[in-house]
């Protein structure tokens, strides 16, 4: 098997493992990553009703001045002030985080701690 097809299938495996744990409701919805090696962007997401509540990228126009290069941990935590302000203004205070298939740290951890620092809690 292709090497590249090979990790892929070990992502995928690892990404439906961490979200058959995890299910956003109204009070408590899912924090969803998503990282790629240019940009970063999250969502929050109400899996019962399917709908997003709140999300912030580093392609927002409104965040894309606070960054200089999207793809690091400095973009991250700006990332996770932004989606932390976004989501006490829509009122929610408490949310489930998805990592997907990316492990905890770098990023992902500096993203976490913003998020804490803005008001979420996990």
């Amino acid at each position: 098997m292709d090497k590249n097809k090979k990790l892929q299938k070990k992502r995928l495996r690892r990404r439906q493992h961490v979200r058959n744990k995890l299910r956003g409701t109204a009070e408590q919805p899912r924090m969803c990553i998503n990282r790629t090696l240019k940009h970063f962007s999250c969502q929050v997401v109400d899996d019962l009703s399917g709908k997003t509540l709140v999300s912030a990228s580093t392609r927002d126009k409104a965040v894309r001045s606070d960054v200089s290069v999207g793809g690091n941990c400095d973009a991250a935590a700006v990332i996770g002030k932004a989606i932390a302000e976004k989501a006490s203004a829509a009122g929610i205070k408490r949310v489930r985080l998805d990592r997907g298939h990316n492990k905890y740290h770098g990023r992902v951890q500096a993203f976490a701690e913003a998020a804490r620092e803005g008001g979420l809690e996990f």
